[in-house]
C-alpha cells in the first residue's frame, strides 16, 4: 500500500512537471478530454434536466388519462393535416355519454380552449391562455391556490361570472394574488369576478399554461367564446388498476357508437394516452442522449491520442531514467503502473476541466430560468471515464516502458 502510494505521487508530481514543462502540448492534449467530458457530461446533465422537467409536466396532464381530440398528438405522416382538421370537434353532449357508458373510467371532464384580452381598469394583458372547464377538471388535474379557492358546484351549475386567474395575470393586473381575489376583470364585454389565484408554476414546456391563464365555468364560457373554435377536448381518467391499453379500448368503441360510425369508417377522433406521450418522450430523449455521447467518444478519442502520444515522448524522454530504475531493482509492473498513472492523471485532470465548463453552463442555463442538475452518478461516471480514457491512452507507452532492457536505456542519451 505504502509502494502504491508512493508511486502515485511520484506520478502526480511528474505529470505536474510535464505540464510545466511543456505547456502547449500538454493544453492541448486536455483539451480533448475536457471537450469530449464536456459534451458527454453537458449533454446528459442538460437533456436529463430537460427530461425530468417535462416529464413532471406530464405528469400533471394526469396519470392513466386520455385526451379525446380530432388532433392526433404524436403527429406522424399516416394522416395527412386537412384530413385531421376536416375532423368533427367534440361535444359537451359526447362527454355526458362516455360518463353513462363507460364502466373504466373514474372521471370525464370537457374542456374548451383558446386565447384571449382581459383587462383590469387602465390595465391590459394580452393573449391569455382562455379555459373553459366542467366541475371533474380537478379530479384529473389537481391545481394548487396561492390564494383563494376553487369553483363551486352551484357556480358551475349555474354559469356565473366567476373565474380562476394564473398568477402571473394576477400580480400583473392586482399586484399580488392575495390583492386579486375579489376583484374584476373584463373579458369580451363580461365582468367577472377572481374566486381563486393558481399557484406559480415558472415555465412549462409541455401542458396548460397555468401562470398565464383564466379559468371559467363552460357554461359561462360558451357564452362569450364560439364552442367549435375553441379547440375543444373530452378528458377520462381511468379508474386504479385500469390499464391504459383497456381504457383506450372501451373509449374506442363508445366514441364510435356516440358518432354512429360504421365498422367500414375510420375513427375520426383521436384518443391520445398521457403514458404514450410520456414513452415518446423517452424514446426521443433516448436518441439525443446517444448522439451527444457519440459526438463525445470521438473527442474523447482524439485528446486520448493526444495523451498517448505525450506519454510516448515522455517514457522517451526518461530512457535513462527507466533504465536505472529497473538497473536497481524496480519491476515492470512498477514501471507498468507508474506511467499508467501519469497518463490516468492527465485524463483526470482533462475531466476536471470539463467538468468545469459543465458547472459554468449549469449555472448560465440556471439563470434561465431552466436549472440543470449534475447527480452524483454522472459525477461518479466523469471518474471512470477519464480512468479507462487515461488507461488506454498509456497502456502502449507504459508497456514500451516496462520491456525496457536497463543496459541499452542506461546508455541511451
Amino acid at each position: 500500500m505504502r509502494k502504491t502510494l508512493n508511486i502515485l505521487s511520484n506520478s502526480l508530481r511528474l505529470t505536474l512537471q510535464e505540464l510545466k514543462v511543456n505547456k502547449l502540448r500538454t493544453a492541448l492534449s486536455l483539451t480533448g478530454v475536457a471537450f469530449g467530458i464536456f459534451c458527454i457530461i453537458g449533454v446528459l446533465a442538460t437533456v436529463g434536466s430537460l427530461e425530468r422537467n417535462i416529464q413532471q409536466e406530464v405528469s400533471s396532464l394526469g396519470s392513466n388519462t386520455i385526451y379525446i381530440d380530432k388532433w392526433e398528438y404524436s403527429g406522424g405522416p399516416d394522416m395527412p393535416f386537412w384530413k385531421y382538421r376536416a375532423r368533427p370537434v367534440m361535444k359537451y353532449p359526447e362527454m355526458d355519454q362516455i360518463k353513462q357508458r363507460s364502466t373504466l373510467a373514474a372521471d370525464v371532464a370537457y374542456l374548451m380552449q383558446t386565447a384571449d384580452n382581459i383587462g383590469y381598469k387602465d390595465y391590459l394583458v394580452q393573449n391569455v391562455s382562455l379555459y373553459g372547464i366542467v366541475e371533474a377538471q380537478t379530479n384529473i388535474q389537481p391545481l394548487t391556490f396561492e390564494a383563494g379557492r376553487y369553483l363551486s358546484a352551484a357556480e358551475f351549475n349555474s354559469g356565473s361570472p366567476v373565474g380562476l386567474m394564473g398568477f402571473d395575470n394576477a400580480e400583473q393586473l392586482y399586484g399580488s394574488a392575495e390583492r386579486a381575489i375579489g376583484k374584476q376583470f373584463e373579458i369580451k364585454g363580461k365582468q367577472v369576478t377572481i374566486v381563486g389565484v393558481i399557484k406559480k408554476e415558472g415555465k412549462n414546456f409541455v401542458g396548460w399554461n397555468y401562470d398565464n391563464c383564466v379559468m371559467l365555468p363552460y357554461k359561462f364560457c360558451k357564452q362569450i367564446v364560439e364552442e367549435d373554435n375553441s379547440n375543444p377536448i373530452i378528458i377520462v381518467k381511468g379508474r386504479d388498476n385500469v390499464s391504459t391499453e383497456a381504457l383506450v379500448s372501451e373509449l374506442r368503441g363508445i366514441m364510435r357508437q356516440v358518432r354512429k360510425l360504421s365498422p367500414m369508417q375510420e375513427d375520426n377522433f383521436s384518443l391520445n394516452s398521457v403514458e404514450a406521450f410520456s414513452k415518446a418522450i423517452n424514446q426521443l430523449f433516448g436518441t439525443v442522449n446517444i448522439v451527444g455521447g457519440v459526438i463525445g467518444v470521438i473527442s474523447l478519442i482524439v485528446g486520448m491520442f493526444g495523451i498517448a502520444n505525450i506519454m510516448f515522448v515522455t517514457v522517451k524522454e526518461r530512457t535513462s531514467v527507466i533504465g536505472l530504475k529497473k538497473a536497481i531493482g524496480a519491476k515492470k509492473s512498477s514501471i507498468l503502473f507508474e506511467f499508467l498513472m501519469e497518463a490516468a492523471i492527465l485524463c483526470l485532470l482533462g475531466g476536471a476541466f470539463g467538468l468545469l465548463f459543465v458547472y459554468i453552463l449549469s449555472l448560465i442555463l440556471s439563470a434561465m430560468d431552466f436549472p440543470v442538475y449534475i447527480s452524483i452518478p454522472l459525477l461518479i461516471s466523469t471518474v471512470i471515464i477519464c480512468l479507462v480514457v487515461g488507461v488506454l491512452a498509456g497502456i502502449f507507452p507504459a508497456s514500451r516502458a516496462a520491456k525496457m532492457d536497463p543496459v541499452v536505456a542506461i546508455r541511451s542519451k
